[in-house]
C-alpha cells in the first residue's frame, strides 16, 4: 500500500534513517525538523501517518500531537510517537496527548512498517467515510460533544483465546482492572461466542496447543458480524513471520511476549478509541444515506429513491418474465413487499411488484376511502377533510419502462382529478 508519511525529528540522522526504511517499502515521505512546521505541513498536505518524535527543543512531541488532534481538520491523523526512553509515564503521557501508537529506539524495521501500514489502512477507511457524505455537518462531525460520547473512556468489552491458564490468568488480572474481558480457550467456541455477543476487542494468542490462531482471526475478518472487529495477536519473539502474515490479513496491532502490562493496556485503549471513532462514522454514513433516500417531512422514502427502486423492479419482471404473474395476497392497507414514497408537495406513490390492475385498484380505492372516511385532527380544535385522487398504471409488455409506467400513472391520476376528485382511475398502454 501506498501512504505519506511525515517524519517529525530535529536529528537529520534519525530523519534520513527513517525515510529510507519507509521509501523502501514504497511510503511517500515528507519530513520536518521541529513542531512547528509539523503542524504546518499536517495543515497544508494530506497526511496519512505522522511519526513524531518525542523528544525535540522547543516544542516538544507531546505538545505537536496534543495540537493535532485538537484541530478539526488534523485530529483523525493517525500519531505514532518514538521515543529513546521505553518508560511507562512516556506511553501514559503520549495517550493523554492523543497518541495513537509508540515506537521504542532503536527502531525495529518490522514494528515499524507494521503499525505503519495498519494506521495509514484505518486512516484510509476512514477517509472515505467521511468522503461519501458532501459536507462534515451532513456526517454529523460537528457535533462534537456527541463524538466525544462516542469516544468516551468507558470500560472495553473484550474476548482473550489463550489455552495456556497461567498466561491467560496474567492477562486477566492486568485487563479485568479496566475492562470486562471473557477468556476461551478453544477457537470454535470462542467464533462462536463472537457472533452471540458484542465484542470492542479481540485478543489472540498464536501460542495456542490445538489450535491455529491466525486461522481464527481470518475466519472473524470474513464474517459480516465481526469483519471490523479490533484484533490484537500475541506473538513469541522470533515469530515474525507469522507476525507478518497476520498483519496481511487485517490484524490490527499486536503484543511480542513478554506482554509489557503498561502496553497492553495502552494498546487497547487505542483499539477500543479507534473502534468507537469508525463505529460514529460508520452509524453517521448509514443515517447520512437514510436521509438522502428519505423524505423529511413523512419519512417515506423520496422521488430519488423510488426512480432507482422501480427502474430495478422493471429490468427484473422483464428479466424474469413475470409479466403476468398476479399476486392474489389481500391484505389491510399495502404488503411488505409494496413501496410508499412522497414526490414532492402533495403527491404520493405505492409501488406495488407482482400486482394486477384488480388488486392494485382494490388497494387504491381502500387508500382513498381510508383518508377520507374521517377529518385530521390537526390540533385540538380544528379538524380538515382530505380526499385523494388515484392514478394507475401497470407494466404492460417488455417494451415499458419506469418513465412510460410513472406517465401512464400520472395521466390518470389527472383523469381521476378531471371526474370530480376523490376517486380512483387507471389508464393502460
Amino acid at each position: 500500500m501506498t501512504a505519506r508519511v511525515l517524519v517529525v525529528d530535529d536529528i537529520l540522522a534519525n530523519v534520513k534513517l527513517l525515510e529510507a526504511r519507509l521509501s523502501a517499502d514504497y511510503f511517500q515521505v515528507v519530513t520536518a525538523f521541529n513542531g512547528p512546521d509539523a503542524l504546518n505541513i499536517c495543515a497544508s498536505q494530506r497526511i496519512d501517518v505522522v511519526l513524531l518524535d518525542v523528544m525535540m527543543p522547543g516544542m516538544d512531541g507531546f505538545e505537536v500531537c496534543r495540537r493535532i488532534k485538537s484541530n478539526a481538520a488534523t485530529q483523525h491523523v493517525p500519531v505514532i510517537m518514538v521515543t529513546a526512553l521505553d518508560q511507562p509515564s512516556d506511553k501514559i503521557q503520549g495517550l493523554d496527548s492523543g497518541a495513537d501508537d509508540f515506537l521504542t529506539k532503536p527502531v525495529d524495521d518490522i514494528a515499524l512498517i507494521t503499525r505503519v501500514k495498519n494506521l495509514a489502512r484505518l486512516k484510509m477507511l476512514n477517509d472515505e467515510m467521511l468522503m461519501r457524505a458532501s459536507t462534515s455537518r451532513q456526517m454529523g462531525l460537528e457535533d462534537s460533544a456527541e463524538l466525544q460520547k462516542a469516544l468516551s473512556a468507558r470500560a472495553g468489552r473484550m474476548l482473550l483465546v489463550d489455552d495456556h491458564p497461567r498466561s491467560a490468568a496474567r492477562l486477566v488480572e492486568v485487563i479485568s482492572k479496566s475492562h470486562d474481558v471473557f477468556v476461551e480457550r478453544d477457537c470454535n467456541a470462542a467464533l462462536l461466542k463472537l457472533a452471540e455477543h458484542n465484542f470492542d476487542l479481540l485478543i489472540v494468542s498464536l501460542s495456542l496447543s490445538n489450535a491455529d490462531g491466525l486461522r481464527l482471526c481470518s475466519q472473524v475478518r470474513s464474517l459480516d458480524r465481526t469483519r471490523h472487529l479490533p484484533i490484537i495477536i500475541l506473538v513469541e519473539p522470533g515469530d515474525e513471520a507469522r507476525l507478518l502474515r497476520g498483519m496481511d490479513m487485517g490484524v490490527n496491532d499486536y503484543l511480542m511476549r513478554p506482554v509489557d502490562r503498561h502496553e497492553l493496556l495502552a494498546r487497547i485503549r487505542t483499539q477500543i478509541k479507534r473502534k468507537r471513532f469508525s463505529d460514529y462514522l460508520r452509524n453517521r454514513l448509514e443515517e447520512s444515506v437514510e436521509l438522502a433516500i428519505t423524505d423529511p417531512l413523512t419519512g417515506l422514502h423520496n422521488r430519488r429513491y423510488m426512480e432507482s427502486h422501480l427502474r430495478t423492479l422493471v429490468e427484473d419482471a422483464i428479466r424474469s418474465g413475470r409479466l403476468k404473474e398476479f399476486a392474489a395476497r389481500l391484505k389491510r392497507n399495502t404488503r411488505g413487499i409494496d413501496l410508499a414514497c412522497r414526490l414532492g408537495g402533495e403527491e404520493f406513490l405505492i409501488i406495488m411488484p407482482e400486482t394486477d390492475m384488480v388488486r392494485a385498484y382494490q388497494v387504491a380505492e381502500r387508500t382513498r376511502a381510508m383518508i377520507a372516511s374521517e377529518p385530521f385532527q390537526l390540533r385540538p380544535d380544528l379538524k380538515l377533510r382530505v380526499t385523494a385522487s388515484v392514478g394507475l398504471a401497470t407494466l404492460e409488455s417488455p417494451d415499458d419502462t419506469p418513465e412510460t409506467i410513472f406517465k401512464r400513472a400520472d395521466n390518470a391520476l389527472y383523469a381521476a382529478k378531471r371526474r370530480g376528485r376523490n376517486r380512483v382511475a387507471a389508464d393502460a398502454a
